[in-house]
This record gives C-alpha cells, structure tokens and sequence, in this order.
C-alpha cells in the first residue's frame, strides 16, 4: 500500500473513532468550549511533540506567501468548522451525522477539481460515489432527516464546506512540517473557541477536562498530521476520498460503545466504502508529464524527482530536508497529484 494512502485512511480512522467520544462529552461541556478543547489539546501536545523531537524550537518553515494560506486553513477548519460540528451534534441524531459528513469528501473533491484544477479521472470519481454511497445506506433507515429541526443538520453541512475549504488550503502548505501545521492549527483554534466559550460563560467540568484534551490530541491533532502527510503524497481530492470513510469508523465505534449489533445497512456500507477504496488503491495514472522549475522545502530522498548537488556534506540515502531546486524535467512514470505532480492534462 502507497504510504500516504495508509496516512489518509489512518487520519480517518482517529477522526471517525473521536466524533462519537465527542459526543459522549457534549453532556458535560458547551459545543463552542469543547471544540475549543479538542482542538487545544492537539496544539498543546503536538508543539510538545515537536520540540522534544528536534531538541528546541525550530521555525516554521514556511516561505511568506505560504502563511496566508495556513492562516486562512486555520480560521475555516479549526474555528468555525469544528464549532458547527458540536452545534449540530448536540442537536442531531449520530446517523444523520454519519451522513452529512460525507458532504465534506464531495466539496473537498469539488474545490479541488473546480478551483484548484486538480486532477481526476473516472475510478476516482466513481470510488468517491461509491464511499458516499456507504455513508448514505449508513443513515438511510433512520429517516433521521424527515425531522422538522433542519438547524443541526444545516450546521454540519455548514462545518463540512468549512472544511472542505480548509483541506484545499492546507495543500497549499502540505510540504513544510506536518507538525508545524497541525500544532499552530490546534493552538490557535483552540485558544480562540476557548476564549469565545468563556466570554458566553462556559465553565470547564473537571472531570471532563482532559478526555477532551485526549480525545483532541488524537482525533484532531494526530489525524491532522497523517491527513496533511496524506495531502503531500496524493493531492486534495484523493485524500478526501479516502478520508471519507471516517463516518464508517465513527458508525463502527458507536456500535462498539453502544454494545449494539450491526444492522444489515452497516455491512452493506462497509461493502460500498470497501469497493470505493479498491478502485482507489488500484489506480493507475501515468503519462508523459513536464515538471516546471520549482523550489521548496521537505524531507526528502535521493530519487527520480530529487537529483541535486548539496551546499554541505550528504552522501547518505536517508530523507533529510532543506531548501532545493528542481530542474525543469520531461519524463513519464506512474504518479499522483503530490506535491511535485501538480501538471496540467
């Protein structure tokens, strides 16, 4: 399996499993503060992370041009996205959410396709259809939509389109520090929906305190690295895909909590999604492709796309990182949309 396919689908797994956790809190804490928590504990333990890996503070990273986009990721998916989301789950069924999620892999490919010109062929369209096919069987038998209360429902799809924006914003970053990213996100958010929280007078319950910081340091720290990771090797719209299976885990968790049985429909998702993926893994996209000039910053190996003379002593092959220049380059290989396959068709 393609590594950064198995960064997606494990950012899926910590963020599905964390939406029923969530809601297990909301009894306890206000949507604004725990979105606020949940979001601090990821910055706070990821900034640790962080620092004891490199030994110290290390900057960024990041080239000028680049913070407007993290800045604008970090306001749509780390403020008002995740705030949306606890409005409409303490208003909304776990199916209805199950299915409204799903809405966030179809604006996600949308942005990408329409805005950023990203590439997409057939079975990748038709492996997302089939991963939202799963998510609707999931909520289907419910009925849960046919409600009056169309607010919690419109809140997710709310919190989907924000993230939906942030994912294609994040791309635009996703070859500086993955940690770097996801901790300021976390810290950022989080301090802002904290203080908002506490300016409507929220009050932290003790005893919930720090399952939020956990279930924040996981679900969204953690899951942000391995989607960012995810973003670097497969571009937005794949990444989406395969993150779209996240309502699936979250479904699987909350009959595990809830110690019920699975109904016919959560098997028949699971064979939905499972086909989605298939096609996903077994894609096959190569052409003749021109590679533009390009310079830019991550860890990096000695490969095809990375032949360059150093500025210091390196004769190793592991990954090592630092600023670099890429020749122009005319050849054909198997690729994904990753950030050296940004090419027209």
């Amino acid at each position: 399996m393609n590594r950064s396919v198995g960064h997606a689908l494990l950012a899926a797994a910590l963020f599905g499993a964390s939406t029923p956790f969530a809601k297990l809190l909301l009894g306890e804490v206000a949507p604004v503060l725990l979105a606020g928590l949940l979001y601090l504990g990821s910055g706070i333990g990821l900034i640790l992370f962080r620092v004891i890996r490199d030994r110290g503070w290390r900057a960024s990273g990041l080239a000028p041009g680049q913070w407007p986009w993290l800045l604008g990721a970090i306001l749509f998916g780390g403020v008002l996205g995740p705030v949306a989301l606890m409005f409409g789950l303490s208003t909304t069924s776990a199916s209805t959410v199950s299915l409204l999620l799903n809405l966030e892999a179809v604006l996600t490919a949308v942005i990408a396709w329409v805005v950023f010109r990203e590439n997409a062929d057939r079975r990748i369209v038709l492996g997302m259809v089939l991963i939202v096919a799963g998510g609707v069987v999931l909520a289907w038998p419910t009925g849960a939509l046919g409600s009056s209360n169309w607010i919690g429902p419109l809140a997710i799809a709310f919190a989907c389109v924000c993230w939906a924006i942030d994912n294609n914003l994040t791309r635009r970053v996703s070859a500086a520090d993955a940690l770097f990213i996801a901790s300021s996100k976390g810290l950022l958010a989080g301090t802002v929906n904290c203080l908002l929280a506490a300016s409507l007078g929220a009050v932290v319950p003790g005893a919930a305190l720090l399952p939020a910081l956990a279930v924040g340091l996981l679900g969204y720290g953690i899951s942000l690295v391995m989607f960012v990771l995810a973003l670097r090797g497969l571009g937005t719209a794949r990444t989406g895909a395969y993150f779209s299976t996240a309502p699936f885990i979250g479904a699987a968790v909350a009959l595990g909590l809830l110690g019920e049985s699975a109904p016919p429909a959560f098997w028949l998702a699971a064979g939905l999604m499972g086909a989605g993926v298939w096609l996903h893994l077994t894609e096959h996209h190569a052409h003749e492709h021109l590679h533009d000039a390009l310079e830019h910053s991550h860890a990096h190996a000695h490969d095809a796309h990375h032949q360059h003379l150093h500025t210091f002593e390196w004769d190793d092959e592991r990954a090592h990182e630092h600023w670099h220049h890429h020749a122009p380059v005319v050849h054909k290989h198997p690729h994904f949309p990753d950030i050296h396959h940004r090419h027209s068709h």
